[in-house]
């Protein structure tokens, strides 16, 4: 935002700090209201015609500015995604302890990369796998589902699962914002 002496237009549509419109006048005309009233003179809407100035406190604004952007970051939720690596040979109880960390992951709303590397003559058996991502899938079922199908990629296969309580938080927020 250009302010003060940067700007450089000969006529500004001129609004007031309290906000009345005081309508078209002179870039000088303008500089001079702001320096009597101790504010600044800032171009809101430059591509406007003839452009838009406000008088106002630019520091001020400028620091409530970053006030709301800290607030908002604050607000903001970063997904992370784990990975949960399992073999198509992998037996019951190892099964098991994936499971239990996976439920973890998912309880801390964390997002689960499920997946399976096929090495050597295992490539054959992706049938196998698929069974196995299919049991996975049930048994964390409580906590997270499926966004994404299992798929071969190369010589892994993999399956992404998400928090079910995401969910329905969301569900909550739309039935009370109706």
């Amino acid at each position: 935002m250009n302010t003060n002496e940067q700007i450089r237009d000969r006529e500004v549509r001129l609004i007031d700090a309290d906000g009345t419109q005081l309508g078209v006048v002179s870039n000088s005309q303008a500089q001079n209201l702001a320096i009597e009233k101790g504010l600044d003179l800032v171009k809101i809407s430059p591509k406007a015609n003839p452009p838009v100035c406000k008088i106002m406190d630019y520091s001020k604004y400028k620091f409530e500015q970053q006030k709301r952007e800290k607030e908002a970051k604050k607000k903001q939720k970063t997904v992370t995604l784990k990975e949960i690596r399992l073999s198509p040979n992998i037996d019951k109880h190892d099964i098991l302890v994936k499971v239990k960390k996976t439920t973890e992951f998912l309880k801390n709303k964390d997002k689960v990369k499920v997946s399976i590397r096929f090495r050597g003559r295992e490539l054959g058996y992706t049938n196998a796998a698929i069974d196995i991502f299919k049991d996975f899938a049930a048994q964390v079922s409580e906590y997270g589902q499926i966004e994404q199908e299992p798929k071969m990629d190369a010589r892994v296969m993999s399956m992404l699962l998400t928090p079910i309580v995401q969910k329905k938080q969301e569900k909550k927020e739309k039935e009370e914002n109706a």
